[in-house]
C-alpha cells in the first residue's frame, strides 16, 4: 500500500512524514511518501494533503502546479481513494472560503471557511495551542479516542459545516470551533495530528488501517 502526502508549496511536511512513516511502520501499513509528482498520487492508495498558510494561497498552489490538482480530483472523486486533509488541506475541502476574498474550495464538505471569532474577547486569534476534543459522531479514524483528549490547533480560520453529520469533532474556544469533519472516503482534521501526540498519532494509525 502506498500513502502519498502532497507536496504543493504549502507548508514543512518533515514532521507529518515521519509521524506517517512511523504508524506504518507500527500498522503494517505499507510505504509513506512525500511528493509533488502526478504521477505518484494516480498511483496512490491513500493521499493526504497537508496546508499551512492562507486558504486561496494554498488552493493556487495546488491548482497551479502541473497536474497535481487533476490527479487529486480523479483520486478521490473518481476512484474514491481514502483521503485525509490537514490545516489548511481541511479547509479546502469546504465549498468556499473567505479568508481575504471568495475561494472556491474542493466543495467535498458542504461548508464554508470563515474567520474565528470568540465569544470571549480575552481569547486571541490565531487559536494557538492545545485543546481538548469533543467527539460528535463515531467514525473508524475515532476508534480510541474519547472527548477529553486534546489536539494541537493553529489557525486563525474555520469550517463552518451546514450538514451536522460531517462534524465528527469540534473544540470550544469561545463557541464551536470544528476539529474534525467527514464524509464517504473523506477526513479532515483542523488540528494537527503529528504534533498532537497519542491522539494524533492514533487518529493517524486508525486511518491508515480504514477501509471505507
Amino acid at each position: 500500500m502506498l500513502t502519498v502526502l502532497i507536496d504543493y508549496a504549502a507548508g514543512n511536511l518533515h514532521s507529518a512524514e515521519k509521524a506517517f512513516q512511523r504508524m506504518a511502520r507500527e500498522v503494517d501499513g505499507g510505504e509513506v511518501l512525500v511528493s509533488d509528482r502526478a504521477e505518484d498520487i494516480a498511483r496512490a492508495d491513500r493521499i493526504v494533503l497537508p496546508g499551512d498558510g492562507a486558504f486561496p494561497a494554498c488552493m493556487s498552489e495546488l491548482k497551479g502546479q502541473a497536474g497535481l490538482f487533476e490527479a487529486l480530483i480523479e483520486a478521490v472523486e473518481v476512484r474514491g481513494r481514502p483521503f485525509l486533509g490537514i490545516c489548511v488541506g481541511m479547509q479546502l475541502m469546504a465549498r468556499t472560503g473567505f479568508e481575504y476574498e471568495t475561494t472556491e474550495g474542493l466543495g467535498w464538505i458542504d461548508g464554508e471557511v470563515v474567520a474565528i471569532a470568540p465569544g470571549d474577547p480575552s481569547l486571541k486569534v490565531p487559536h494557538m495551542g492545545w485543546n481538548d476534543l469533543v467527539i460528535d459522531s463515531p467514525h473508524p479514524v475515532l476508534e480510541g479516542i474519547a472527548t477529553g483528549d486534546h489536539a494541537y490547533f493553529v489557525h486563525s480560520y474555520q469550517m463552518q459545516v451546514a450538514d451536522p453529520s460531517q462534524l465528527l469533532a469540534h473544540c470550544d474556544y469561545g463557541g464551536l470551533v470544528t476539529a474534525i469533519v467527514g464524509t464517504d472516503t473523506m477526513v479532515g482534521t483542523q488540528f494537527h495530528p503529528e504534533k498532537s501526540q497519542s491522539a494524533g498519532l492514533r487518529l493517524i494509525a486508525n486511518w491508515l488501517k480504514w477501509a471505507p
